[in-house]
């Protein structure tokens, strides 16, 4: 991919291109604990961005997309959103950029990725990262890492419309090679923890179904969430979010909330210790005892939250039967998606064969595999 975004570069414009990259990521555990002010556990991975850039002498941006075989222009003095499009991610980040006070002029960019769209791996948040950073370079201006984030998050939620968390553009740009971030999404104090897979692997398996309950159930999981928030007002300690509140005190608002909420909020505390939990057994190097968290992250998330699905299920409890897996869990918002598995290296054929087998006779279609590895962050290529 390095070859062909240089040669088609240097055939579009010309010139001698600056090339950047930036990862997608996986949330290793901790799931809808993000926008509950809580700790989520992600990581850069293997598959990424990468964009080819350099100045040029107008006000045009003239960019070039490998994937949808595609150019696009706009003038940097005057542009908006083109709903539906790529273009949006990286005139949202060329936005924040002017905004925030740099000139940006024209420039020209060619881009393109590995990263499988749709398999909730954050395709957009590295783009994003990516396009930020690639700007930066080829102007020379000096962005903070954190700075970046928070531009690629912004150009999410104002160009893109969609109200995201921090974590996706924070894993992206903050990566650490064989190393998981444990982010806290109130203050955004983070720590690298080391993963040491040693004779494992993480393989994901995409089970390619998204149901449409997704967005809906989202809001209203968020609402449910909020209520449990409402209602924990009048305890003596001071509750902003459900990162606040502990099973004792969900005991005492019980009566006040529906068996509902009471669940969601329940799910919410205990993946939060959960993640706190997670970070320890890494420094221990016990990956057996992370790998039991992941399951125990699942049951929460399909029998309290409610966010899973048959085919998730399906895939879990499978794993269950398998010696050579040590841990499984849906990953990402749910009602589809991907599960995140740690799988021994040389049972990982045997794995997909009887994965494969037994999805495609419960639910009539093949799922796709990505083995994936943690990997740098956003940088030079």
């Amino acid at each position: 991919m390095k070859e062909l975004l240089i040669n088609t570069f240097r055939k579009l414009f010309d010139k001698e291109p600056v090339l950047v990259y930036s990862p997608g990521r996986i949330n290793l555990i901790g799931e809808h604990t993000d926008y509950n002010e809580g700790f989520v556990m992600p990581a850069a991975i293997n598959k990424k961005m990468v964009v080819a850039i350099a100045k040029n002498s107008g006000t045009q941006a003239r960019i070039f997309s490998l994937d949808f075989e595609e150019e696009f222009a706009f003038d940097t003095r005057s542009f908006g959103p083109k709903t539906g499009h790529w273009s949006t991610y990286i005139m949202g980040v060329t936005a924040q950029l002017i905004q925030a006070g740099f000139p940006v002029k024209g420039f020209d960019m060619v881009f393109g990725g590995d990263i499988p769209v749709g398999a909730g791996l954050s395709s957009s948040a590295a783009l994003e990262a990516a396009t930020g950073f690639a700007i930066a370079k080829a102007f020379g201006f000096e962005v903070s890492k954190l700075s970046l984030v928070h531009y690629a998050q912004k150009a999410e939620h104002v160009f893109a419309g969609v109200q995201c968390g921090i974590m996706d553009q924070f894993a992206s740009v903050m990566g650490k090679k064989d190393h998981t971030i444990r982010l806290d999404c109130r203050t955004l104090e983070y720590a690298h923890f080391p993963f040491k897979l040693e004779n494992h692997c993480i393989l994901l398996v995409d089970s390619k179904v998204k149901h449409s309950l997704a967005d809906s159930a989202y809001n209203q999981r968020r609402n449910e969430c909020r209520e449990g928030v409402v209602r924990a007002q009048h305890l003596p300690k001071k509750v902003d979010a459900l990162r606040d509140m502990d099973l004792s005190d969900l005991e005492q608002i019980s009566t006040q909330i529906s068996p509902t909420v009471y669940n969601r909020c329940k799910y919410v505390i205990e993946e939060n210790a959960r993640v706190l939990k997670a970070s320890a057994l890494l420094e221990k190097n016990d990956l057996k005892g992370f790998g039991e968290a992941m399951y125990a992250s699942h049951q929460g998330l399909s029998e309290l939250y409610e966010v899973s699905c048959a085919e998730l299920d399906w895939l879990v409890d499978q794993t269950k039967t398998m010696d050579f897996v040590l841990g499984s869990r849906m990953m990402g918002g749910g009602f589809g998606g991907c599960t995140i598995n740690i799988v021994q290296e040389d049972q990982v054929a045997l794995f997909k064969k009887e994965i494969q087998k037994g999805f495609n006779q419960n639910f009539g279609k093949s799922p796709d595999f990505h083995l994936v590895s943690l990997e740098e962050g956003t940088g030079v290529m």
